[in-house]
Parts: structure tokens; C-alpha cells; sequence
């Protein structure tokens, strides 16, 4: 909100430079986001009096007057504009004067000959307006000082160029500070000065004029007042309110209108004047009555910015006769504005619900002044005041009298008391600077602090606790004693408030849990997979899910049973949009809901698909996916370097993955998860490639796995000094055992020379027995105090041998 210092220091005394006022209210939380300090817009200009007005002789368009400024002589200025004439009063800039809104300052010069001592400013150049026509002429009647204008005076007294805006913006609960007199009453209690709120009597009534109201949902409108005004004059606003509600933002309309827009910005309270004649036509009938209901389907209205709105059932409107004419706290109607012909009013001073007019203005897509202050919630105990404020303004501005009044009233008293508690107070805010040390807010203090605000303080018989009785202008952000305790804190200020550091400090540190998963991404990362990031919803369909009971979209209805689904559709976006398969994992959450309830576990699963080489051009630029073997050897890579010893078992558990090439994977007895190849009738419906695997792990089994101090702690392992020396061993074996199986019965049965054991070839086909597959194995023999000879690995070499040619039956080839 933009708050004139002119005027808020006609509400309370203040004696702070407009510097350090905006200090003192950021601080209690009133945001001052800017200072625009109008004395400097016209500093040296001048009230001037055009004595002699003649044409340029060089220029059509030019004139060139003499000026009283009073310094005795008259100045010569060459003015431009078409409307400078003699005898008028102008704003004239003199030499050396700075003008910041045009960036111009005034040099004697020479235009087309003619000598210039000044300059007859137009609005737009003192900042007031965007575009002027020509000059500003002062109209005595309309100046402070009627026919008293004094040449040679500071213009901006006449202007409103005396007057410093501070661009206030306060909390969303804060509701009372959209109003001059709430930011009044908050300088008020922040520097102990008097603060003088306006006042006005009770309207008299007089007989003549028939009114009704009617609320249909007292919950919506708990209060309506509706004044009958007639005989009242419609004209241009005085100066000095035109100048104020332009320091505010809003442009001046009419009198009567100019007279609403002023009481919203003073007290906060929102009013609207209808045209009553208007109103009487829209009824059809001699008697109006005023109604307050929400709309019905189909109804529509002509609002004053000349949209004609469909009205939905949630829209609040204002009836006569059951005809909307209004929507309620957002904008009047145009059928029934006011005019420059309007003889009689009806004004409205009303308390609407602040979710009932959020729904409406939302409805609508409308916000205005009014219903941004309806939805934060105005002032119920100042409705009247507000009222009566304006019926004076406006008998004082457009004449007329009272007929009627009626009122609709069911408000709930909401005085509200709060237990406060000063042991409380001083354990939540701490210690304060007494100067030379350090101490407790004592009793006094918060006294002083609560009762500038306006609350009232009774004793309670317990020692230094009070009962707090809250101003019913607070009701709504006061609730609690926390919330006391933030407004001592506040008004006391914070800066007053001492930085305490704990007595003992620790470093940070991350979880066994934390350490192990970013070791996990890094893993990954360097084995070329970019980390994604999913929703945790997903489309409901799958089994044992959980589904929301309040979605926003249905396509976001169901959390997610699984990390796969989301990586699959990822890659298949990815491909329809061109750019290529997609190498990624992603590390997330995932639900279910099992006969013992719902579960959540955390999960890393990746996809891998693409060929990440490049130097495509040897290809003839064709890719080359990976193969089953290379998926998995890039799999096995992060298990190694992470020190995990995973082995493989044939799965067909899942029906996504294709049930030859889909393996469980194991870590000591517990399964981590499960590595394989895309169904193809899954790949064919989603028109992916042949060479799709995924793999999902089980993030909680690798963390217990993993915990332990061989695995966290790298450990060095020596080289030995002696060479290594291998060992080929070929055979036939049946295709139903497992290389894992095969590799762990080698090392078992080698003891501590071997080193390592790898398979280098497999071959079925031509000379091999149905049933079976040659394979072929590299030993590698290794001691570390001595090199071995042939006598050394030939006997642990053949109990390799006859350990599996007894527990696999295989038949030998080397």
C-alpha cells in the first residue's frame, strides 16, 4: 500500500525523517520497498503569472511570454504550448532548477532566436501525469489559498509535490494495515506518539425514502447497511482529495466515487455507492429491497469494466429485487453506476466472508482494492464508524440527505483473552541489551509494549501472568500467546534481542545411510548413467498400490509401486522426441499395500539401451547396443566398486522382463534385486529397440550389506613381486549349470594360489552333445613369496579339475 506521509501525519505525530520511519517499520516487519520523495520532482518551480503573451517571430508554433515570478522583473520564456495565454497562473521551473522526472535541467538559452529564462511546466513534466496536453493552470478556486495565489511561491503545496509515498507491503495476516488508520496505529504504538483518529456523528434521517434487506446466507454477509441518500450533486472532487487518491494510485472520478475510494484507504472498509434511480429501474417496482445471495445458473452481469460476466453458483452477488446488480466485495454493475446525472444513492457498507469472496473474485478471475481487503479480512467492530465517515464526506462534497438506513446485522461478538505468561515470554525470546549486561524483559515492558497496541492487560491472581484482551482490529492475526509474544518481540524489536551460540558445538556429519548412497550415485555415474528424477504418482492400474482419496489429476492418482515403470516410459519419450536412447537410474521411494499395511522402501533402478561410443563413422554411423553380457558387465562394475560380491539366479517372476534373460540378484543369502532384458511383446507395444535392460535394487539390502568397516574403509592391498601364471581349462558341461556356480567350486577347490577365474569363450553347435556347451576358463595362479613352478599349480590345478568333473559331471577337453 503507498501511505502519504501528509496524511498519516494528520492521524498521528510524527517526527521521523521519512528515512528513518521506513527503518523503524521494516523492522516490525512492514516492509518499506520504496521512498519516492515528490519535494525533489519540482524543487524551484514556481507559481508564475503570464502578464504578456506574443507570438515567436521566428516560429508558428512558438510563443513568447513575460512572466511575473515575483523578483520584481519580469522573465522571458519561450513557451510551446497551445494553451499559454495572458492572465493565467503556470508553475514556471527557474534557472538552475533540476527536473528528475524528465531528466532536464534548466540553462538559459536561445530558441530560433529568442532569448529563454525558464520553463512553463505541464504535469508530465513535474511526474505527475504520463502525458500532458500543455501547460498546468492553476484555477484559484480549486488552490488552498482561493484567489490568493502568490507569484513567486513554492508550487508544491498546490500540487501535492509536498508529501513523501512510502510503497508499504505487509504480511498476508496483517489485514489491518491495508488502511491509514491501521499503519497509523502501528507508528502509533512503535514510537509512543499521539495518534488522532477521524470521528463523525450519527446521520440524522429524515422521512421519504422506503428500503428492505435481505441476506440469504447470514454466514456469507453477516452484516449489510444500506443508506438511501438524496438530492446529491455530482462533480469533480476538491484538489486535495483528487491529490491524495492519486498519491495512492487511484484516479479520481467523481465526487461521490472519490468519497468511497477515500474511506477504503483510510479505515480499510470497502464501499460501494449505486445509482438509486438505477437501481429502482432494475427492480421494476417503487420499493427496493437489497439482497445478498449467491448466483444461479445461467444469471449474468455487466460490471463497471464493461465485461459481462457469467455468474457461477459460488459468485456472491448483490440483488434489488432479486436482480444482481453487483458482485459482492469485488465490483459494482454497470447498469447501476454512478453517473454524472445521478440525483440519488444507495450506499453499501457491508462484512463479507473472506473464503466466500475468494471463491467469487476467483470465479470471475477478478481482484480489486475491495476484494483483495475482504480476503484478508476487514475490520468487523469499525463497520459503522466507516459508514457514518462516509455519509459526512459525502454531504460535505456532493450535498443531499439521509432518507433511509436499514441494517442487517448477525455478528458474533469476537472479543477475544489470552493467558500471557512472562516466564513464557522470556524463555521463547531470550535475553535483552540493558546497556552494560544483559537481562530478562521485565513486567513493565510487556505492559508498556501490549498496551501501545491496544490491548488491555488484567491481572490474574498467578504471579506475573496476565490475561490479555485483544483489539477486536487484531482479532484475526492474535489467537495465541506465541502470537503475543511475536508482537513484543516485534515492537520491542529484535535488533534489542541478544545472538546466543550453543555452549558446545559439533561438526556435521552424514548417516551411514547418506554416505553409502552417494557412493552408490557416484558408482553409477561414473559408469555412464545420468540420474533421473520422477514423480512419485503415477497412473493407478497396478497391483497392491496405493490410491489417493483426493487426486488433483487422475493421471496422478496412485503412488508408485515401482521405479521401472517411470525409467520405461522416460526412454520412450525420449526416443519419440529424437534424442536417442536413454542411459539413466534414478533413486526413489516406493509403495505398496501389503496384508500387514501400506510399506515404503527406497530403491535405485536404472535402464541402460544406447550406444554411448562415439566415432559412429566405422559403423557406416549405425549404433551398436549393448549386448545382454555388456549390460550386465557394466552392472557388475558398480558392484565391484563398491565391494559388493552379487551373484545371479535365473527369475521369471516379473512379467515386464523376458523370462530367459532376467536374472535375481543375491548378496550373502539376501536378495538385492532383480537385472534383465524388456519383454518383447512389451517392446514391440511401446516400439522400443531390441537391447533394453533394466535392473532394481533394493537400497536398504545394499546399505546392510555394505556397512561395515571393510567396505566404507579402503583397505591397500600389496602387489606381489613374483609373476602370475595361467591355466586354461576347457569342457563340456550341461547347459543347466551355471557359470557362478562353476567359478565358486573353482576357487573353492584351488585354495589360496588362485588368483583369479575368468570365461573367455562358449561355443554350441557342430561336436557338441545335445544338451551340453563347451567352456572355456583362464586360471590364473599367483603366490606372493616365491614364483611358482609347474610342481606348485599342477596338483591344486588337477583338484580343480576333479572337483568338477565330480560335483558337475563334466567331461574334460584340456
Amino acid at each position: 500500500m503507498r501511505i502519504s506521509l501528509n496524511w498519516l501525519r494528520e492521524l498521528v505525530d510524527i517526527s521521523l525523517t521519512p528515512e528513518a520511519l521506513a527503518d523503524r517499520l521494516t523492522m516490525a516487519g512492514f516492509e518499506v520497498e520504496d521512498i519516492e520523495d515528490r519535494r525533489t520532482w519540482a524543487n524551484g518551480v514556481v507559481v508564475g503569472k503570464v502578464i504578456e503573451r506574443d507570438p515567436h517571430p521566428n516560429a508558428d508554433r512558438l510563443s513568447v511570454c513575460q512572466v511575473d515570478i515575483g523578483t520584481g522583473t519580469p522573465s522571458t520564456i519561450v513557451c510551446g504550448a497551445a494553451n499559454v495565454r495572458a492572465g493565467i497562473y503556470v508553475p514556471v521551473a527557474t534557472l538552475g532548477t533540476y527536473l528528475p522526472k524528465v531528466d532536464l535541467k534548466i540553462k538559459p538559452a536561445k530558441l530560433r532566436g529568442v532569448a529563454s529564462e525558464g520553463m512553463i511546466c505541464s504535469l508530465s513534466e513535474l511526474g505527475l501525469t504520463k502525458e500532458s496536453e500543455g501547460i498546468h493552470i492553476f484555477e484559484e478556486a480549486n488552490t488552498s489559498g482561493a484567489g490568493n495565489l502568490c507569484v513567486g511561491s513554492d508550487v508544491r503545496p498546490l500540487l501535492g509535490l509536498d508529501d513523501v509515498i512510502l510503497d508499504l507491503t505487509s504480511t498476508a495476516n496483517r489485514a489491518d494495515a491495508l488502511s491509514m488508520v491501521g499503519v497509523a496505529r502501528e507508528v502509533a504504538a512503535l514510537t509512543g506518539a499521539t495518534l488522532r483518529l477521524p470521528e463523525a456523528a450519527a446521520p440524522t434521517i429524515q422521512a421519504g425514502g422506503n428500503l428492505a434487506i435481505k441476506v440469504s446466507d447470514p454466514q456469507a454477509c453477516p452484516t449489510y447497511i444500506g443508506t438511501a441518500i438524496a438530492g446529491i450533486k455530482i462533480a469533480p472532487s476538491p484538489l486535495w482529495l483528487q491529490q491524495r487518491l492519486q498519491s495512492a494510485g487511484i484516479r479520481p472520478i467523481s465526487n461521490v466515487v472519490d468519497a468511497t475510494n477515500y474511506i477504503l484507504l483510510e479505515w480499510g472498509q470497502p464501499l460501494h455507492a449505486f445509482d438509486r434511480d438505477r437501481l429502482l429501474s432494475v427492480a421494476g417496482s417503487d420499493k427496493l429491497s437489497i439482497g445478498v445471495r449467491f448466483a444461479q445458473s445461467g444469471e449474468s452481469l455487466k460490471t463497471l469494466d464493461g465485461q459481462t460476466k457469467t455468474l457461477q453458483e459460488q459468485t456472491l452477488v448483490i440483488t434489488a429485487n432479486n436482480q444482481p446488480v453487483a458482485l459482492a466485495g469485488v465490483m459494482g454493475g454497470a447498469e447501476t453506476e454512478v453517473y454524472e446525472g445521478t440525483q440519488n444513492l444507495m450506499l453499501e457498507a457491508a462484512l463479507f466472508d473472506t473464503a466466500a469472496i475468494r471463491r467469487s473474485a476467483r470465479s470471475q478471475g477478478l481482484r480489486t482494492e475491495a476484494s483483495a481487503r475482504y480476503e484478508r479480512g476487514v475490520n468487523v467492530a469499525e463497520l459503522e464508524t466507516a459508514c457514518r465517515r462516509a455519509l459526512q464526506l459525502i454531504a460535505e462534497l456532493a450535498g443531499g440527505a439521509v432518507i433511509a438506513q436499514e441494517k442487517a446485522d448477525v455478528r458474533q461478538d469476537e472479543t477475544r483473552t489470552i493467558a500471557l505468561r512472562l516466564e513464557r515470554v522470556n524463555q521463547v525470546l531470550g535475553m535483552v541489551d540493558l546497556g552494560e549486561d544483559l537481562g530478562d524483559l521485565q513486567a513493565k515492558d510487556i505492559e508498556q509494549t501490549l498496551t501501545a497496541l491496544g490491548c488491555q492487560l488484567a491481572p490474574t491472581g498467578k504471579p506475573e501472568v496476565w490475561n490479555v484482551t485483544v483489539p477486536p482490529y487484531r482479532c484475526r492475526d492474535l489467537e495465541r500467546e506465541i502470537d503475543l509474544i511475536e508482537e513484543i518481540a516485534r515492537l520491542y524489536g529484535y535488533d534489542n534481542f541478544c545472538d546466543t551460540l550453543p555452549a558446545k558445538s559439533e561438526p556435521g556429519f552424514l548417516s551411514i545411510e547418506q554416505v553409502i548412497t552417494r557412493k552408490l550415485r557416484e558408482a553409477l555415474r561414473g559408469a555412464g548413467l545420468t540420474e533421473l528424477i520422477h514423480y512419485s504418482l503415477g497412473k493407478p492400474g497396478a497391483d497392491r498400490e496405493i490410491v489417493l482419496a483426493n487426486p488433483l489429476f487422475i493421471e496422478y492418482s496412485a503412488l508408485r509401486t515401482d521405479l521401472i515403470s517411470g525409467l520405461i516410459t522416460a526412454f520412450q519419450y525420449n526416443l519419440e522426441q529424437g534424442n536417442g536412447a536413454l542411459n539413466g537410474f534414478e533413486v526413489g521411494h516406493v509403495f505398496s499395500n501389503e496384508e500387514d499395511g501400506l510399506t515404503e522402501a527406497e530403491f535405485i533402478a536404472g535402464i541402460l539401451g544406447g550406444d554411448p561410443t562415439e566415432g559412429k563413422w566405422v559403423r557406416s554411423g549405425r549404433d551398436q547396443p549393448l549386448t545382454w553380457f555388456e549390460a550386465k558387465g557394466l552392472l557388475n562394475a558398480v558392484f565391484k566398486r563398491m565391494g559388493l560380491a552379487v551373484e545371479y539366479q535365473p527369475d521369471r517372476r516379473d512379467p515386464r522382463l523376458h523370462p530367459g534373460r532376467t536374472a535375481s540378484l543375491w548378496v550373502r543369502g539376501n536378495r538385492l534385486g532383480t537385472f534383465g532384458q524388456l519383454h518383447p511383446q512389451l517392446r514391440q507395444e511401446r516400439d522400443l529397440p531390441d537391447e533394453v535392460y533394466v535392473f532394481q535394487l533394493d537400497l536398504n539390502v545394499a546399505i546392510d550389506q555394505l556397512d561395515q568397516d571393510e567396505a566404507l574403509i579402503p583397505i591397500f592391498q600389496p602387489y606381489s613381486t613374483y609373476p602370475p601364471s595361467d591355466r586354461d581349462l576347457a569342457f563340456y558341461v550341461s547347459t543347466d549349470v551355471m557359470v557362478a556356480d562353476l567359478e565358486r567350486s573353482m576357487v573353492k577347490a584351488s585354495g589360496k594360489l588362485l588368483e583369479s577365474v575368468a570365461l573367455f569363450d562358449e561355443y554350441r553347435g557342430d561336436r557338441v552333445p545335445t544338451g551340453q556347451r563347451s567352456l572355456a576358463f583362464r586360471l590364473v595362479y599367483r603366490a606372493d613369496d616365491r614364483t611358482l613352478t609347474d610342481e606348485d599349480i599342477e596338483p591344486v590345478h588337477q583338484k580343480v579339475r576333479e572337483a568338477l568333473v565330480e560335483k558337475f559331471r563334466v567331461e574334460l577337453r584340456s
